[in-house]
C-alpha cells in the first residue's frame, strides 16, 4: 500500500471515520511484530488517509499493551508523512474544561515499561526532542479548529503516564505544581517514535475530566468519563475532515523530515545486517553502498563524523 500521506491515530471512542470512501482494511507486517489493528484506508473528501485504532477494534489493548513501535512502522511502511494522533485527556487546570481540546506541544514521561525507540541491538541513534510535536502541523490544526468555533487551546504539557490506573490524588496535585496542562497515557512514545521515522506528529487531547485533583471529581467515574468522550467525538471527526484538505497541502519544511539526518551514531560498517534491513525504510536513505568497496556508508552530513569523503558520503 502506497500513496497514502495523512494517518489517523484514534483513541479511546474514536475507533472510526465517519465518510471514509473506498474503505479497505489492511494487514500490515512489521518487524516489531503486529499493529493494534488493521489499517483502514480510504478517502476522507477525496484524500486518501489511514486510520488506525489505537486500542484495537472493541477497546482491547490497554495502555501499557500497546506495540508503539509497529503502529509506528505501519504508518512509515505505508509511505505516511504526517500523524494525527486523538486521545482522551484529563484536565489539570480549572480552565481547560471537560469537552475542550488542547494541542499539546510538550511531554513529561512518567512511564516505566515501555519500548519506546527503533534504535538497538547494534544501532545507536540520538534524535532532538527538545520539540517533541510538530508545529507546523499543530498549527494547521489549531487553525482549522478555531475557525469550527470548537473550545481549544494551543499548547500545553501533557504528562504520560504508566497507566491503566488513573492518578492518586496526591500525584495529581503534584503534576498540577508542576504546571502540566494534562494528563494521558498513550501519546509519548507515539511521538517519539513517530519522530525517529521522520514523520510529522501532533495530538488532538480531549478533555474528559478534571483528573482527581479537584474536590468535586473526587467520585469520577469511568461511565462519565465516557459519556463526555462521546460527546467530543463528533466535534474531533468534524475538526479532522475540516483540516485534512489543509494537512494535505503541507509543504514539510520542519525539522521532523530530517530528524535522522545527523542522529545515527554507530559507525556504518559494523552496523548488524538484521537492524539494516528491519529499519531500511527508516534509515535507508542515510545508509547506502559504497560505489567504490561496495561497503556501508554514512552520508558526509555532520562535521564530527572523521574519515575520507568519496562522492558526496563518507567512509567509516
Amino acid at each position: 500500500m502506497s500513496g497514502v500521506r495523512i494517518g489517523i491515530i484514534g483513541g479511546t471512542g474514536l475507533y472510526e471515520m465517519e465518510g471514509l470512501k473506498k474503505a479497505e482494511a489492511v494487514t500490515v507486517q512489521t518487524p516489531f511484530g503486529s499493529p493494534s489493528d488493521k489499517y483502514l484506508v480510504g478517502e476522507l473528501d477525496g484524500v486518501k488517509v489511514a486510520f488506525l485504532p489505537r486500542h484495537g477494534s472493541g477497546h482491547r489493548i490497554a495502555p501499557h499493551e500497546l506495540n508503539f513501535r509497529a503502529n509506528i512502522y505501519g504508518f512509515k511502511k505505508m509511505g505516511v508523512e504526517l500523524i494525527i494522533s486523538v486521545s482522551a485527556v484529563g484536565s489539570m487546570k480549572e480552565e481547560i474544561e471537560p469537552l475542550h481540546m488542547v494541542l499539546p506541544d510538550q511531554f513529561f514521561d512518567r512511564t516505566r515499561k515501555r519500548i519506546d525507540t527503533f534504535f538497538e541491538k547494534g544501532i545507536v541513534a540520538h534524535v532532538s526532542f527538545s520539540q517533541p510535536i510538530c508545529s507546523q502541523l499543530r498549527s494547521t490544526l489549531y487553525k482549522k479548529i478555531k475557525e469550527l468555533n470548537f473550545p481549544v487551546h494551543n499548547g500545553g504539557t501533557y504528562v504520560c503516564i504508566e497507566g491503566p490506573q488513573f492518578s492518586t490524588k496526591a500525584e495529581s496535585r503534584i503534576y498540577r505544581s508542576w504546571k502540566i496542562d494534562v494528563i494521558g497515557m498513550t501519546n509519548l512514545q507515539e511521538a517519539k517514535l513517530a519522530r525517529e521515522a521522520e514523520i510529522c506528529y501532533a495530538t488532538i487531547a480531549l478533555a474528559t475530566d478534571y483528573d482527581c485533583w479537584r474536590e468535586e471529581e473526587d467520585n469520577m467515574s469511568i461511565e462519565m468519563i465516557i459519556d463526555n468522550l462521546n460527546k467530543n467525538t463528533e466535534n474531533v471527526k468534524k475538526a479532522i475532515r475540516s483540516v485534512i484538505p489543509e494537512v494535505i497541502k503541507m509543504e514539510r519544511n520542519c525539522p521532523c523530515s530530517c530528524s535522522l539526518e545527523n542522529a545515527i551514531i554507530t559507525q556504518a560498517d559494523i552496523l548488524p545486517a538484521k537492524a539494516k534491513e528491519d529499519l531500511d525504510i527508516i534509515i535507508g536513505k542515510y545508509i547506502k553502498k559504497c560505489p567504490i568497496c561496495g561497503g556501508a556508508v554514512k552520508r558526509a552530513r555532520a562535521p564530527y563524523l572523521m574519515g575520507r569523503v568519496v562522492g558526496g558520503i563518507q567512509l567509516l
